[in-house]
């Protein structure tokens, strides 16, 4: 007997180029449900380490997909419930907090890395293929033929973006562009906070810590192994880049960069920076969705591809799980009565969410960069 929850894809073979969060959470989904689904990932191979901070993962949105995907049991074993500091540019902690017994892991934290092999070692043995850059596509009898750098060229009958904000896929289905929104985040990463910036540690302490001051915002996020991972951010016009041309290949011209940015910042801040083994430079983008696209012959795009937006209110991945959750819903479901039906009713859903929560970050980055009171934005983090 045939089960009626996958006749959409019974004989159909998916593609998903991105072996993020939100492109493994889909990909689970669908193979409990019996589909035929490869993962091609860009990194060399699982070990490729993900550079980035903490992601908490909200009950109401982002755990709903874990669940779904019987694997919530297994996060909880390894997320963090996380307090929340706030302190003043003076270096003086003047705020506290940690979620109360009865909601420890309404928003707990687990590093990138842990949550990408949580999802890998639950799926089918081969589901992802490393060191595959997709490229470009091109139709082939009803289907498509992928082709990627080295000359690998794969085949698909349905073909699902969840590559980032930088995604190539995005031109098939839109002309939209992610825009800049008027803020830079120079990301730094510390392996040994305790011994090199043993000051600043004593004012973050283990969990997350907000600065603001003088419009400007530090964030720091403590990870599994004690390391830091923070983010500097800053209002600057778009080509503003390009006249000033930061050098990043350069660690001491970025450190005195930032002790300048923020020269009436206390010390242990810039004893951060000088800390600091890696610097990345993130220009923020936001997808514009006000103008849906319709929907593309069995292409569609989830997570940042489809509407990549800043970490202001820190629910990105968590947006991104949904569209996970429910694509994986309308094509599993039996509910449609055609691929591109249950595509199209999932991505005018997703404009919805996306959108509200797009606004809910714009908002905030609004709010961060002014003179509003610290305590106010992070309760309205929170």
């Amino acid at each position: 007997m045939k089960n009626k929850n996958i006749m959409l894809l019974e004989n159909k073979k998916v593609a998903i180029i991105g072996a993020g969060p939100v492109g493994l959470t889909l990909a689970k989904l669908l193979q409990q449900k019996g589909v035929s689904v490869t993962v091609y990932e860009r990194d060399k191979n699982e070990n490729a380490r993900i550079m980035g901070g903490t992601l908490d993962i909200h009950i109401d949105t982002g755990q709903k997909a874990l669940e779904k995907a019987g694997l919530i049991e297994d996060f909880y074993k390894i997320a963090r419930p996380t307090g929340e500091r706030a302190a003043n540019i003076d270096g003086h902690v003047i705020m506290e907090e940690f979620p109360k017994d009865a909601h420890l892991y309404d928003r707990p934290e687990i590093d990138r890395n842990d949550l990408r092999k949580l999802l890998i070692e639950n799926l089918n043995n081969g589901t992802v293929v490393w060191d595959r850059k997709f490229l470009s596509l091109t139709k082939n009898n009803g289907g498509y033929d992928l082709n990627f750098d080295g000359n690998f060229v794969e085949t698909a009958d349905l073909i699902i973006a969840a590559n980032g904000g930088m995604c190539n896929l995005r031109k098939y289905v839109t002309d939209a562009t992610p825009q800049y929104t008027g803020t830079i985040i120079i990301q730094g990463e510390v392996l040994n906070p305790d011994i090199d910036c043993s000051n600043f540690k004593e004012i973050c302490g283990k969990g997350n810590l907000m600065v603001i001051g003088e419009q400007k915002m530090l964030f720091s996020q403590t990870k599994a192994n004690d390391a830091l991972n923070y983010y500097v951010s800053f209002k600057k016009p778009e080509n503003w880049l390009i006249e000033h041309k930061l050098n990043f290949e350069d660690k001491n011209s970025i450190i005195t960069f930032l002790k300048n940015l923020l020269v009436n910042w206390h010390e242990s801040y810039h004893e951060l920076f000088l800390a600091t083994d890696t610097f990345t430079l993130l220009p923020m983008r936001k997808m514009p969705l006000d103008n849906p696209w319709q929907a593309k012959n069995n292409i569609t795009l989830i997570g940042d591809a489809a509407h990549v937006m800043p970490p202001f209110s820190g629910i990105g991945v968590n947006i991104g799980l949904l569209d996970a959750l429910y694509l994986a819903e309308n094509l599993t479901s039996g509910q449609y009565q055609n691929i591109e039906e249950a595509i199209q009713s999932y991505e005018i859903r997703m404009f919805k969410y996306a959108s509200k929560a797009q606004q809910e970050t714009t908002d905030a980055e609004a709010g961060i960069h002014s003179d509003e009171d610290i305590i106010d934005i992070i309760k309205d983090r929170r």
